[in-house]
């Protein structure tokens, strides 16, 4: 399959073919759902803990006597019925929320990604992404013709994937919220989907479709 290719401006300048193991492969919400949410679990860090009735500081002697108080038995004061007593069933920051997701099925909702942006019209080829220095002014002024309804406010909602490193780009889209810079080693299903627009530079297409074993 064809596509357009760009310049930074967004004006065509030649077409390249693409992969269609990349860039045509069959939606299903299900698998990207899957990667996304163990993606999200991965990163996700177990902060809260609640001590349980044998981490709570007292409690260790028997309130009151078994029998012949009349009152209800009780064998600390640290149990999860009693005020100040331990948590019962309470978050543990030692629990993994870790989840496993078989490298091929990532590397297909990626593939999902790409495909269903291209069809959208919200993934272009750019030819090259330079900037003559790294400055978020001269950034803006270049994605405002692929983002026009961003408007002055320099809302861009673009994630950027150069061929190797572009630290000039990478540096001025830092003061852009939601502008972002990824190279193709480390694409993720987060990123592509949390951004409206996609820009790639043409060469870096091989890259991907190489390290992604999703070549042909």
């Amino acid at each position: 399959m064809n596509a357009d290719v760009v310049n930074f401006k967004n004006e065509k300048v030649g077409a390249i073919e693409l992969p269609e193991k990349l860039f045509s492969v069959r939606w299903s919400a299900a698998a990207v759902k899957q990667v996304l949410q163990a993606q999200l679990a991965n990163a996700r860090i177990p902060w809260a803990h609640a001590k349980n009735r044998s981490e709570v500081r007292g409690g260790g002697r028997k309130p009151w006597r078994q029998k012949g108080t009349g009152r209800a038995r009780h064998g600390s004061t640290r149990s999860p019925i009693w005020i100040g007593g331990g948590k019962s069933h309470g978050p543990r920051n030692d629990r993994d929320y870790s989840q496993k997701v078989n490298r091929k099925m990532k590397y297909a909702a990626i593939a999902m990604v790409f495909s269903r942006k291209l069809k959208e019209g919200n993934l272009k080829l750019v030819d090259a992404m330079a900037i003559e220095a790294p400055k978020t002014k001269m950034l803006a002024s270049q994605l405002a013709h692929f983002s026009p309804d961003a408007g002055k406010k320099k809302k861009f909602d673009i994630l950027m994937i150069p061929q190797t490193e572009n630290k000039a780009l990478a540096r001025a889209g830092r003061n852009l919220p939601k502008a972002k810079v990824i190279y193709p080693g480390s694409l993720n299903i987060y990123d592509l989907l949390n951004h409206k627009d996609i820009l790639i530079e043409s060469p870096a297409v091989a890259a991907i479709a190489k390290h992604y074993h999703l070549s042909g």
